[in-house]
């Protein structure tokens, strides 16, 4: 296994838990779960918005899922340059977090509708580690 497999295995680890955490466990604070917005309890108990919220959740997770699968078909089945390829698109697609998702979840932190308080700063601490984990394999890959 080369170090591009490590880190989509990696990757593919971690986003599976989320996937789950999603499925049975969305008002969870750990991963994914969404238990860190104040506004989810209120949203699940609201009849009209509850079911759409949990429609939206499993659409996330359903998403998440056909990363998940996707890496895990790349890892066993293809050449070196298509995980390097792989790993770019991964790249790629983290950092679209940083178009919308960072400065939405940003603003409602500072608004006190995140608990716990500074949990955007977690949350970006997590996504840069993706990232500088891709990055470095990919370096790593390259140079060596």
């Amino acid at each position: 296994m080369n170090i591009l497999q490590i880190a989509i295995l990696i990757f593919v680890v971690i986003e599976s838990l989320n996937v789950l955490t999603l499925y049975f466990n969305a008002g969870s604070r750990i991963g994914n779960g969404l238990g860190v917005f104040n506004a989810y309890d209120l949203a699940e108990k609201d009849e009209m918005v509850g079911p759409f919220v949990r429609y939206l959740i499993d659409w996330v997770a359903g998403a998440k899922l056909i990363f998940v699968m996707v890496g895990i078909a790349i890892l066993f089945s293809t050449e070196p340059l298509v995980h390097m390829l792989v790993v770019i698109a991964f790249i790629i697609s983290i950092l679209s977090f940083y178009y919308r998702l960072f400065p939405m979840i940003k603003r409602l932190d500072e608004k006190g509708q995140i608990t716990p308080k500074g949990y955007s700063k977690t949350l970006n601490y997590m996504i840069i580690g993706f990232l500088t984990m891709f990055v470095a394999a990919l370096v790593i890959y390259l140079v060596f």
